[in-house]
């Protein structure tokens, strides 16, 4: 089996997202090493700010960066499953030529290097933005003037390290799923599963079970939907609460960040929707049924799903910066109380449901263009 680069190409909303984390993680962690490094210089009327940018570095390079290696890993060993079931065949060729599955999982390595592609760009930006970072930090007037260092040492964690590990890990997840025997990756056998429970007496009709079955069977792509509109609301939300609390330019980078990992996300999991539903929307096409109802089938039943996202991220922003004014800046004098916004909670849900409709419409558009017989013949 030969992976082409073609296959590397798809990776890239991973890579981005990657870089993004990248991007935060460096900022605030080598202005916490720089600031860390002056502590001695640092007068007694300043400590309280000193710990509350310390905190605060750590806080966010935690939550944000936890945050999106997490969707990181759940993209990739998505990928890798859906790359796996499309070569079974091929894949059990091999194994029946006697390649075994060490042998096979080992060429899943190359999947790291999504991740340097992502981790090394977000270095490169983080630098770049990092002399307006330090200058607005600076304003206070009660810090010394920090000087940017170059830490090598963190550099090398947040882009060789996350590179090798995400290899690994993608060679160890390829492993547990190719120990199959040949015969069942190409598909002359199958396992015995024990067949689902399903209420008795109902009688669904076909489309709103055809709503079900997708959303039972396809979980990663309801989870990232989910995600992306969880990080709609909670960035967008975020950055606009976040201006009393901080400066306009760390708003700023909040929403740009929010906004391109939620729609980067949402591109990615519905063109994977559209892609893994396409034998369905064949046979819905041959039937008859039109250009709505197909949408509702196969794209609806993740409206409920985005919904809940977005309530989720409301929840979510407004715990975090309870948690961050409350225990982080509870000893600085000047800091607002900070309380739940509705004004905020609107202004969100006013533009995220009319772009959230509006991509669901250019999807159906997508499947209205999709022609049953060249689906077929694939």
């Amino acid at each position: 089996m030969i992976i082409e680069f073609r296959d590397c190409i798809r990776l890239f909303g991973i890579s981005v997202i990657v870089c993004l984390a990248v991007f935060v993680c460096t900022i605030f962690l080598n202005y916490n090493l720089d600031i860390t490094a002056a502590e001695e210089q640092i007068a007694p009327e300043g400590r309280v700010i000193y710990e509350a940018l310390v905190m605060t570095g750590k806080a966010v390079a935690a939550v944000s960066g936890g945050c999106l290696a997490a969707t990181s890993l759940v993209m990739l060993l998505g990928y890798i499953r859906s790359f796996i079931d499309a070569r079974a065949k091929e894949l059990g060729v091999l194994k029946a030529l006697g390649y075994s599955a060490p042998a096979i999982s080992r060429r899943f390595l190359v999947f790291g290097a999504a991740v340097l592609a992502g981790a090394v760009p977000g270095l490169f930006f983080a630098y770049c933005y990092m002399p307006a970072f330090y200058a607005r930090q600076n304003e206070t007037g009660l810090l010394p003037d920090i000087r940017i260092r170059f830490h090598p040492e963190l550099s090398a964690a947040l882009t060789l390290l996350p590179a090798a590990l995400f290899a690994l890990l993608s060679m160890l997840y390829a492993l547990s799923l190719l120990k199959k025997p040949p015969l069942q990756l190409l598909g002359k056998t199958g396992e015995s599963r024990p067949a689902p429970r399903r209420r008795t007496g109902t009688d669904r009709p076909f489309l709103k079970e055809l709503k079900r079955s997708t959303l039972r069977d396809q979980k990663l792509f309801a989870f990232l939907i989910g995600f992306s509109a969880f990080c709609f609301s909670s960035m967008t939300q975020m950055s606009m609460s976040m201006k009393d609390l901080s400066s306009e330019s760390f708003s700023g980078m909040i929403l740009t960040i929010g906004l391109l990992l939620a729609f980067l996300t949402l591109f990615l999991s519905l063109t994977g929707v559209v892609k893994a539903n396409s034998k369905p929307i064949a046979m819905l096409k041959v039937f008859g049924y039109s250009r709505a109802e197909c949408s509702r089938a196969i794209l609806g039943c993740y409206r409920p799903v985005a919904l809940a996202g977005f309530a989720l991220g409301s929840v979510y922003q407004y715990v975090l910066l309870r948690l961050t004014v409350t225990c982080i800046f509870a000893d600085y004098e000047g800091i607002p109380e900070f309380q739940f916004s509705l004004r905020a909670l609107s202004i969100s849900l006013a533009a995220f449901i009319p772009v959230y409709e509006l991509i669901m419409h250019g999807y159906a558009g997508q499947i209205s263009r999709m022609s049953p017989k060249s689906i077929m013949l694939e």
